[in-house]
C-alpha cells in the first residue's frame, strides 16, 4: 500500500525526536526529507556535533538538509512537492512563503496549551507561573508567532518536582504520541482547526543566560519555582559577595522554610546541609555547583567548604 502523505520534517533538538519517530513508523507518512540546523561545536572540547534530528534521520536513510537560513532553501522545498511539512523546535522563524508550499500546510508541535505561552520559553514559563498543567498543541502554522488555528491539544500535570528539563522530556513524548493521528484527522477532514482566542494569549520570549541570575530579595516560594524553571537552561545562578565566584543552585527543597532571621542572601547551616535566606522565607539548597567544579549535594559540599556557612550571596 502506497504511503499517502509526502512529508518534510523540520526540527533540531531531542524534543523533536519522538514526533519524527512517530511519523516514520506510521504507514500513512513518507518522510521525504529532514531539515535541521547546521552542525555546531559543543562541549568543552568544542567538537563539531550534528543535531539530534540529523542523527535520527540518517539512521532511517532520510535525506538531510542543513541550510544556514531556511528562507534561502524555499526553491528546493518546492521541488520536493510535499503534501505536508511538520515543524518541531526548529529554532528558526519559518517564512510566510514556505507556509504556502505544501498542499496541507505546515503543522507545528508546540510545548504549551495555546494560546497560553506563545514563544520559545513556554516550558519554563509554565513552571515559573505555578501552573498545575501544561501540554502539547498541534497547530496549523500561519504568518504570526504561534498564532495559527489549533488542530489538537492534550494536557499533562506539572508535578511539584518537575524542572524545565523533566517537563521537556514529558512533552516531547506527548508530541510523539499525538502528532500522527492529529495530522491524519486534519487532512482527512475529521478535525477542523479552531482559531485561537487572542484575548487569552501570553508570550514567553527566548531566555538569555543572564536571566538565570537569582534575585534573593524575591520570596522563597517564587525562587523555588525559579530554580526548577531555569534547570537545566539557563541555570539558576548567583555569586558570592566576598570572592565573586559563580555558584549554580541546581536543586532546592520544595518545602518553604518559615525563617526570616538572617540577612537576605545569607547561607546558613540546615539539616547537615545549607539553606539560604530569601526576601521572605528561606530555601534548603539540595545541590549546588561552584564554577569549574562538579555539582555536589550540599552535605558533601560542606565537608570541604565549612567556610561557606554564613557567607552572603548576591
Amino acid at each position: 500500500m502506497a504511503k499517502k502523505y509526502r512529508t518534510i520534517f523540520i526540527g533540531t533538538p531531542e524534543f523533536a525526536i519522538p514526533s519524527l519517530r512517530a511519523l516514520i513508523a506510521d504507514s500513512d507518512f513518507e518522510i521525504i526529507a529532514a531539515i535541521t540546523q547546521p552542525d555546531k561545536k559543543a562541549g568543552r572540547k568544542r567538537i563539531l556535533t550534528p543535531p539530534p534530528v540529523k542523527v535520527e534521520a540518517e539512521k532511517n536513510n532520510i535525506p538531510v538538509f542543513q541550510p544556514e537560513k531556511i528562507f534561502l532553501f524555499l526553491e528546493e522545498i518546492k521541488k520536493m512537492d510535499p503534501d505536508v511539512i511538520v515543524v518541531a523546535a526548529y529554532a528558526q522563524i519559518v517564512p510566510k512563503d514556505m507556509l504556502e508550499i505544501p498542499k496541507h500546510g505546515c503543522i507545528n508541535v508546540h510545548g504549551s496549551l495555546l494560546p497560553k505561552y506563545r514563544g520559545a520559553s513556554c516550558i519554563q514559563a509554565s513552571i515559573l507561573n505555578g501552573d498545575k498543567e501544561t501540554g502539547i498543541t498541534i497547530m496549523k502554522m500561519d504568518a504570526g508567532l504561534d498564532t495559527g488555528p489549533i488542530i489538537h491539544k492534550e494536557s499533562i500535570e506539572i508535578e511539584e518536582h518537575d524542572t524545565a528539563g523533566s517537563l521537556y522530556g514529558k512533552l516531547s513524548k506527548l508530541g510523539g504520541k499525538i502528532i500522527a493521528p492529529a495530522i491524519e484527522g486534519y487532512i482527512e477532514g475529521g478535525i477542523v482547526p479552531e482559531p485561537q482566542d487572542d484575548s487569552q494569549s501570553s508570550y514567553a520570549p527566548i531566555l538569555k543566560k543572564d536571566q538565570g541570575r537569582i534575585d534573593w530579595e524575591k520570596d522563597a516560594g517564587y525562587l523555588e519555582k525559579f530554580v526548577r524553571a531555569m534547570h537545566p537552561w539557563p541555570g539558576a545562578w548567583t555569586k558570592t559577595r566576598s570572592e565573586n565566584k559563580l555558584l549554580k543552585i541546581t536543586r532546592v527543597g520544595h518545602k518553604i522554610l518559615n525563617i526570616n532571621e538572617h540577612t537576605v542572601g545569607q547561607l546558613f547551616a540546615r539539616n547537615n546541609g545549607l539553606a539560604v535566606q530569601c526576601g521572605k522565607g528561606a530555601l534548603e539548597i539540595k545541590k549546588m555547583q561552584i564554577e569549574g567544579r562538579n555539582e555536589m549535594e550540599t552535605d558533601k559540599f560542606l565537608i570541604g567548604h565549612r567556610d561557606y556557612v554564613g557567607i552572603l550571596l548576591k
